[in-house]
């Protein structure tokens, strides 16, 4: 009989937070993280805003010589997961470490130092380049570098699915403590691609709001004014552990992971696959390993990216996965007010999931004022609501056509 996984611990640093709990506040209360990028100038960019984190301080989080070492996405996957320890009151010692796991994902990696050592080069020639360099950019490093920091030795790598990976790496993490390869995984996802080149790089491909002029405005899910996502950056880490492992040792356990689903479209490199087909089969798949039935779902965080096609087909997903019901279920897409964290996105919306299981409220979407005809389900506009809950959808969906379905219940 496979292990029962449930969460006992997460952590977060987001553009509404540098810890979950002061991200859910802000959540639930509607407050937007997107401003005019101050970490660079944008001048130069069609795009000059972003969802930025706010005086982040990884030199008194992880020291200097080590976060010198690190790139920005793997100092905010140390801080989340530090964090997500703590909340789990989890120690690390010579009995279980063989058994606890690290599978901390990035969508794209250390493109910030990266971009920075390719000026390096042009300016000061190739004898100058860091030789941090290469360790540092590797998508899998900020994996790396927490296995290293807290001594888990059990299995551990990176699950690289675009947007979809922070929630992919939590299902395979699931995976792993179901079929008793490890007790214990951290898993998740964190980015920071806040830079000329990643903003340029989204802005080439046309994928990225042009709103400048209204900076907290320009992320507005399912309304029929939207002119794509805001890039945003962060980190969001669960623990999750066989329910076996929580009990023994009197674990808080905040949910149970009760279903994980995943699909290929196999259409296009950004576009969905039409009428939402491949997500479909992912929720579907979710709902199937949960063991429940469509109706039984409160509560969906959809991917809700704020593009056009994105958010039609998404919609027109939900309509034919869950068919009656879709008018009834409480849905919102949290990326109206973190931006777009690519890879860290299915992690940070997991843990809000979890949060919204656990206080029975559902976040708004915000900046939904003109709802798109296209987009005609309950997506929780522009205030949050009490609700009970007992079982939450988070989606993710990913360049490539990588489709992702997560399924948390709460704990009886």
């Amino acid at each position: 009989m496979a292990n029962e996984v449930v969460v006992t611990g997460m952590g977060m640093v987001s553009p509404v937070g540098n810890n979950i709990n002061e991200s859910w506040n802000n959540l639930i209360n509607g407050n937007s993280g997107i401003d005019y990028i101050k970490s660079f100038d944008p001048d130069a960019l069609e795009t000059k805003i972003a969802g930025e984190i706010k005086n982040f301080d990884p030199i008194g989080i992880i020291g200097k010589k080590e976060s010198r070492r690190m790139d920005r996405f793997s100092q905010l996957a140390m801080a989340a997961s530090l964090e997500a320890l703590e909340s789990a009151d989890l120690s690390i010692d010579s009995s279980n470490e063989n058994r606890i796991s690290v599978m901390i994902t990035s969508g794209i990696g250390g493109i910030i130092t990266l971009s920075e050592q390719m000026i390096v080069m042009q300016e000061r020639g190739p004898s100058r380049i860091s030789p941090f360099l290469v360790p540092m950019m590797l998508p899998d490093m900020a994996s790396g570098q927490v296995s290293m920091s807290i001594g888990a030795k059990g299995p551990n790598f990176a699950v690289v699915s675009a947007c979809a990976s922070g929630g992919d790496s939590i299902g395979v993490a699931s995976e792993f403590i179901k079929s008793g390869r490890a007790d214990i995984v951290l898993a998740g996802g964190s980015e920071a691609a806040v830079c000329p080149i990643g903003i340029a790089g989204f802005n080439a491909c046309h994928a990225l709001s042009k709103n400048n002029d209204d900076p907290k405005g320009a992320s507005r899910p399912f309304d029929v004014n939207r002119d794509g996502f805001v890039l945003g950056e962060g980190a969001a880490i669960l623990v999750l552990e066989s329910k076996e492992s929580a009990e023994s040792r009197n674990a808080n356990i905040l949910a149970t992971l009760s279903g994980y689903g995943s699909s290929a479209d196999a259409n296009h490199i950004t576009q969905p696959a039409p009428g939402g087909e491949g997500g479909v089969r992912a929720m579907n798949e979710a709902i199937k390993i949960a063991d429940i039935s469509p109706d039984q779902i409160d509560y969906i965080n959809a991917h809700g990216t704020s593009t056009p096609l994105n958010d039609k087909f998404e919609t027109m997903g939900m309509k034919t996965v869950f068919g009656d019901h879709a008018e009834k279920v409480s849905i919102s897409s949290t990326k109206s007010m973190t931006g777009h964290l690519l890879g860290a996105s299915g992690a940070i919306e997991a843990a809000i999931s979890v949060k919204a299981l656990n206080s029975d409220m559902i976040p708004p979407t915000i900046n939904l004022n003109d709802p798109d005809p296209d987009c005609d389900l309950n997506y929780t506009a522009n205030k949050s609501i009490n609700k009970e809950i007992n079982y939450v959808m988070s989606n993710s969906f990913g360049f490539g056509g990588h489709n992702c379905s997560l399924v948390f219940s709460k704990v009886n």
